[in-house]
């Protein structure tokens, strides 16, 4: 069985590897991820300015009455976010993960600002 700390340093190594892809993109904004137990928060930021351009958490978006777990909230952040990014003329953004890996709420988001019209 591993222990902490090795799922830590683990996970330290996935968020260096995936900031170095990104550096090869520095032109487009990054669609940051940061995933909670209960929540899932996303934003896109310049790194050029340092300037956060549009943001939302799943804290804003209602739960249907009939969903059962929060993959179809995360699906809808991710849609209500290329929504806002629309407005503000954003359309091709750079998909930072962080040290989370690339399924369930991550994955579910990723869909849905892709659906909304986002190019990763």
């Amino acid at each position: 069985m591993r222990t902490k700390k090795e799922i830590r340093n683990t996970a330290e190594r996935r968020k260096l590897s995936v900031r170095n892809s990104i550096k090869k993109f520095s032109d487009r904004p990054r669609l940051c991820v940061f995933r909670s137990n209960k929540y899932i928060y996303a934003q896109i930021v310049d790194d050029k300015t340092g300037v956060t351009l549009t943001g939302i958490t799943s804290k804003m978006i209602e739960k249907k009455s009939d969903e059962k777990g929060s993959i179809g909230v995360c699906f809808r952040t991710g849609k209500a976010l290329a929504e806002k990014a629309k407005e503000k003329n954003i359309d091709k953004v750079v998909f930072d993960r962080g040290m989370f890996k690339y399924h369930g709420k991550v994955k579910a988001l990723a869909d849905g600002a892709r659906e909304g019209g986002l190019i990763f």
